[in-house]
C-alpha cells in the first residue's frame, strides 16, 4: 500500500488489511483520518513536540499515545514524511493470536476484543515503546486483504470536538467489531452558531 498518501485516501484503503503485532493479528474494521497541520483535530496541529515527534517521521511509522491516561492508541503516519498525517486505528476483528487477545481483554467478547482504539491497542498488547516503530520489521507487518471488504460507511470523527464533522470516519458497514459512535459531549449542537478554530460550526 502507498502509505506516502493523503490520510483521507489511506484510511478508507486501510479497511480489511490486517495488522500484526507479535502473535496478534487483527483485520482492520474501522479508521479515521487526521490530516496534521492543516487539521484542528489532530495531534500535530500545534506542530512538532517531544511526545508527538513519531507522527513527523516517514510513512509507515506507528505513532501511539495514551487517551485519558489509561489507554493506548495506534496511528499509521501517511502523507510526505513531516506533514504530521496520520489514520488511527479505531477498531479491528481478531484474526490470529486470538487466545492471547482474549487474555489481555479479559471476560471481554470476541467482536469486543478490539472495539474501539483504547481496545485494539490492549488487544494487541502495544505500549508507547511501540511508537516509532515501523511496518515491516520484525513482528510488525501491515498484511493485505484476504477478502473483500464489501460496503464502506463513511461519517464525522468520534469525540473530537473541532472540526469534528468532517466525514474522515471510514468503516465496514454492519461489522460487530465496529466501534459505537459517540459525539463529543463539548460539540456545540447544529445551528447554535459556535465557531470552531477553522472558522466554520464544529
Amino acid at each position: 500500500m502507498d502509505l506516502t498518501r493523503d490520510a483521507v485516501a489511506v484510511a478508507p484503503d486501510l479497511l480489511g488489511m490486517r495488522l500484526r503485532v507479535g502473535p496478534v493479528t487483527i483485520r482492520i474494521t474501522e479508521t479515521e483520518a487526521y490530516h496534521g497541520a492543516d487539521d484542528p483535530a489532530a495531534h500535530a496541529y500545534r506542530g512538532w513536540r517531544p511526545h508527538t515527534r513519531h507522527l513527523f517521521e516517514p510513512p509507515g511509522t506507528l505513532y501511539c499515545y495514551r487517551s485519558y491516561g489509561i489507554h493506548i492508541c495506534a496511528n499509521i503516519v501517511c502523507g510526505p514524511s513531516g506533514s504530521g498525517s496520520a489514520v488511527l486505528l479505531r477498531a479491528g476483528a481478531v484474526t490470529e493470536g486470538l487466545d492471547v487477545a482474549r487474555a489481555r481483554r479479559a471476560g471481554v467478547g470476541d467482536s469486543r476484543l478490539a472495539r474501539g482504539p483504547g481496545c485494539l491497542g490492549q488487544a494487541l498488547g502495544l505500549t508507547l515503546d511501540d511508537s516509532g516503530r515501523r511496518l515491516g520489521e520484525p513482528g510488525l507487518e501491515l498484511l493485505p486483504r484476504i477478502s473483500a471488504v464489501g460496503t464502506i460507511a463513511v461519517g464525522p470523527r468520534v469525540g473530537v470536538s473541532v472540526a469534528a464533522r468532517r466525514p474522515w470516519r471510514f468503516w465496514l458497514a454492519g461489522d460487530p467489531s465496529v466501534s459505537v459512535y459517540r459525539r463529543s459531549p463539548r460539540l456545540p449542537r447544529p445551528g447554535t452558531g459556535v465557531r470552531g478554530e477553522n472558522g466554520s460550526e464544529t
